[in-house]
């Protein structure tokens, strides 16, 4: 037997249950990973409250999209694994698991240099941060401003900027401002005068936005002169296309994320967890998670 965590209604946190259930096993095109850390995300909080993404199947159902572990055993057409493998992921759902059933193909090799826990908690921030700068394309002499910029796709973001040569203006709390400054940011604090402190540091003007605040700060980025397909928002989807700007396109891969694992190693790139929880309290680091403040990354870890 083996441990999940999973919910068989929708709800708040409370519903998450942790349970024994049977040892899953891989079938083809799969790998079954023994989880050493799963990331902890707002994804994992909209499925857990009621949002069903396309596919997800019949409750209950095991949050968790983004893993690390080592596989131990694989399916019968799979040879790019073995067990003994160490791996980190990216998928739907399944995560919150001590055994995981994963798609062969949405696994990169994790260095050995990276810890478990930023290993848990990596892939889905920084592809989604690389994916959109992707899309946005910040260079040498531009100015991209991050909104959301301590969190993990921010964090993420103002590194990849950086080595791209951008400026970055980052709005964060005023407590991660220590934590923006040391990654190359310019930080700003929310609130009333935001406009006009961002004008200070930009005088000529931003060239991109990428919005991960939503609300206020999205309504700010659509009156700053910015043309509408350099704003991207990973927030405001149902808004989105009305104000022709930019979502996040579907274009997670395994290449991408063992690129990124690649440079983690190498040191060009940073990963900060903010804290970890035992599989069991689950719930917590969902409330955590919820509460939308704090840098870094939530992350659970299951042990040996």
């Amino acid at each position: 037997m083996a441990r999940a965590v999973l919910f068989h209604e929708p709800g708040g946190p409370e519903v998450l249950r942790l349970e024994e259930i049977g040892e899953p096993q891989p079938g083809p095109g799969q790998v079954r990973v023994r989880v050493r850390a799963a990331g902890v995300q707002p994804y994992d909080v909209a499925i857990r409250a009621g949002w069903t993404p396309p596919g997800a199947g019949p409750l209950p159902r095991i949050p968790g999209n983004e893993i690390a572990g080592v596989v131990d055993q694989v399916g019968p057409d799979v040879t790019a694994w073995a067990p003994g493998d160490e791996v980190l992921g990216f998928g739907q759902l399944g995560g919150y698991a001590e055994l995981a059933i994963w798609p062969a193909d949405q696994l990169a090799r994790k260095p050995a240099a990276m810890p478990w826990e930023v290993a848990g908690g990596f892939t889905a921030g920084m592809q989604t941060a690389h994916i959109a700068l992707g899309e946005l394309a910040p260079g040498p002499g531009e100015v991209l401003l991050v909104h959301g910029a301590a969190g993990s796709v921010g964090t993420a973001a103002v590194q990849l900027a950086r080595a791209a040569g951008a400026t970055v203006i980052g709005t964060a709390r005023e407590e991660n401002h220590a934590h923006l400054a040391a990654l190359g940011a310019l930080p700003v604090a929310y609130g009333e005068g935001l406009r006009e402190r961002i004008e200070a540091l930009a005088p000529d003007g931003v060239d991109a936005v990428l919005d991960g605040a939503g609300g206020a700060a999205f309504d700010l980025s659509l009156r700053l002169g910015v043309a509408r397909d350099r704003i991207l928002t990973l927030v405001e989807h149902d808004r989105a296309a009305e104000a022709g700007v930019r979502v996040t396109p579907p274009t997670r891969s395994a290449a991408r994320l063992a690129g990124l694992a690649e440079r983690y190693a190498r040191g060009e790139l940073t990963w900060h967890v903010r804290a970890t929880y035992p599989l069991e309290r689950a719930a917590d680091a969902q409330r955590d998670v919820e509460t939308g403040h704090g840098r870094g990354k939530v992350v659970l870890l299951m042990g040996e």
